[in-house]
């Protein structure tokens, strides 16, 4: 399993390989957290949030990524797959981030993406049943 350390050394490589102009505004940065994040909104414990993106009066617009969740889904993978996962998410929550300062919130943003996602969730649940 990649260690902690390993994560947060590849998520800061690839935060940095962004573009300087994507990073503007996100006064809370870019944070590894170490615990598993499930969905609220789970049906069982097989859905994992990998990173969120925030925009808070308080703490500013951040980004966080959950190494827990990512451990707990790759387990013993290469250290190529974690970083592939990780650079995904990474540009996953960077592009909420430009959507949300675009002022994006309809249709065809990644946030309605991500609806998509959570209905065939709860679809192939149901059909489970």
């Amino acid at each position: 399993m990649l260690s902690f350390e390993d994560f947060t050394r590849i998520l800061k490589e690839e935060v940095e390989a962004l573009p300087e102009y994507v990073h503007e505004k996100l006064n809370g940065g870019v944070l590894a957290d170490s615990s598993v994040y499930l969905h609220p909104g789970r049906v069982a414990d097989d859905l994992y949030i990998f990173g969120t993106y925030a925009s808070d009066p308080v703490f500013g617009k951040q980004i966080v990524l959950y190494y827990g969740s990512f451990a707990a889904v790759l387990r013993d993978s290469s250290e190529s797959a974690y970083r592939e996962k990780i650079r995904e998410t990474v540009r996953h929550e960077f592009l909420h981030h430009l959507e949300t300062r675009a002022g994006l919130f309809s249709k065809g943003t990644l946030a309605e993406e991500d609806a998509v996602k959570m209905r065939e969730y709860y679809n192939a649940h149901t059909a489970d049943q």
